[in-house]
């Protein structure tokens, strides 16, 4: 299984990914980790990244997947996946690759940036990335007020949930 922590910037994708790879005994990789240093410059200068500059860099990630589901092997990737169409291109099917939204409102995010030092993602993203965002109806949605290892152990508890429904 595959599981693909999604949402805008600040969210918590990486350190809940971290704590649920750990938990589950699953390797981790962060999606940030595979952009071009194009889409990097852009990102740091405060830019937006449009759908041509995501979609080497989406199907990069789409490989990774195909690669995990066809060895049978399992995976937790942070990948903002802020579009539909973005989701759909990485496999996300709500059985052999599933999503985990992590919801917050702008404010949250915002503290949470601010409190933050990363390595390229300029703050004035945020609003990009909010406007961008087209919420799943499915997968897992966890609102990240609770903090990161109480969200670890929700999705755990809802991907058993998922497991039993099949």
């Amino acid at each position: 299984m595959v599981i693909v922590l999604i949402g805008p910037m600040g969210c918590g994708k990486t350190t809940v990914g971290k704590l649920l790879a750990t938990q589950l005994a699953w390797p981790f990789e962060d999606a940030d980790d595979f952009h071009p240093k194009e889409n990097i410059d852009k990102m740091r200068a405060g830019i937006p990244l449009d759908d041509r500059d995501r979609q080497g860099w989406l199907t990069t990630l789409q490989e990774l997947i195909v690669r995990k589901k066809t060895a049978g092997e399992n995976l937790v990737l942070a990948c903002s996946a802020l579009k539909k169409k973005y989701r759909d291109l990485l496999g996300v099917d709500q059985r052999q690759v599933v999503s985990v939204y992590l919801k917050g409102d702008f404010d949250l995010l915002r503290t949470r940036i601010e409190g933050r030092n990363h390595q390229y993602m300029n703050p004035d993203l945020l609003t990009s990335q909010l406007q961008t965002m087209e919420e799943p109806a499915d997968g897992v949605i966890l609102h990240i007020g609770p903090g990161p290892e109480v969200l670890a152990g929700e999705i755990v508890l809802r991907l058993k949930q998922l497991q039993e429904e099949k």
